[in-house]
């Protein structure tokens, strides 16, 4: 059953020993190797997904993992189980990688094709962000509220680049220009699950991104949504969390920011055909 108990107890158990884990190697020699340009993995990474398909195997043996860094369930193993485990090790490895102290483990439990459970631990701050469809998110116990920001020039808001952005920097840096016209200030941190959960925070009032994974974003898309937020995908409509272009906010401002993006598509559109 989705509202199962021991589901979110085992997936807080494996996010607060990834914490364990990435504070031992954080700021000391950790083994990197590039998957891509600039697309990072650490042996840490390796180490902690490990952990955790360890224990999900030995409590839910039938259930399917979708992870970052090993290979991943089948689709139709996914469909035949019912149940799905997404999760990223370490979002943010390029921080952690070069010392940064932002990062966290992110966790989510797909069921029937439904997002039920989200947790994001951040092991810098001791912070646990915890979501169950239906039931409110919150922060170490505390309930999460998302921000009441009316405008997007009071807005604090959020982004993050990917890692084609070599490839596809123009349009990447043009909307985030256009968004820095608009907004009282824009950040980007590198950790779209921290992000996400800061919109759920109020600590942001709003946040986008393009390409991402579903590790990066189905426990934080899940966090906003029941702290009281709105995602989607850049133009507004449902959000697909294996396609990965993500907008959410605190809902009064959802509006303004799919214009923006709307518009800057537009533009684009016009200046190709020119």
């Amino acid at each position: 059953m989705p509202n199962d108990p021991e589901l979110l107890k085992i997936a807080v158990e494996i996010v607060l020993r990834a914490g364990e884990m990435q504070m031992m190697h954080f700021g000391r020699d950790v083994q990197i190797r590039k998957k891509g340009i600039i697309d990072l993995v650490t042996q840490v990474d390796i180490e902690i997904e490990q952990m955790a398909r360890k224990k999900i195997g030995e409590k839910f043996p039938s259930h399917a993992v979708l992870a970052e860094e090993l290979s991943d369930s089948s689709s139709s193993e996914i469909e035949s189980s019912g149940y799905c485990w997404i999760f990223d090790p370490i979002d943010g490895t390029v921080n952690y990688a070069h010392g940064l102290p932002i990062f966290c483990s992110s966790l989510a439990i797909e069921v029937d094709g439904h997002v039920e459970i989200g947790v994001v631990y951040d092991p810098t701050r001791e912070e646990l962000f915890v979501a169950q469809r239906g039931s409110g998110a919150s922060l170490n116990g505390t309930p999460l509220l998302v921000s009441s920001t009316p405008i997007l020039l009071d807005s604090i808001l959020c982004t993050g680049f990917p890692y084609d952005i070599h490839d596809m920097g123009d349009d990447v840096i043009s909307l985030f220009g256009a968004f820095v016209k608009q907004a009282r200030a824009v950040r980007r941190l590198g950790s779209a699950a921290l992000d996400l959960c800061y919109v759920a925070a109020g600590r942001l009032d709003g946040f986008w991104e393009q390409r991402l994974q579903a590790w990066d974003i189905a426990a934080g898309a899940l966090l906003v949504k029941e702290a009281g937020g709105c995602v989607t995908d850049l133009s507004g409509k449902d959000l697909d969390i294996r396609i990965g272009d993500v907008l959410a906010s605190n809902c009064s401002l959802h509006g303004q920011m799919c214009e923006i993006i709307r518009n800057f598509v537009a533009n684009n559109l016009l200046k190709r055909k020119d």
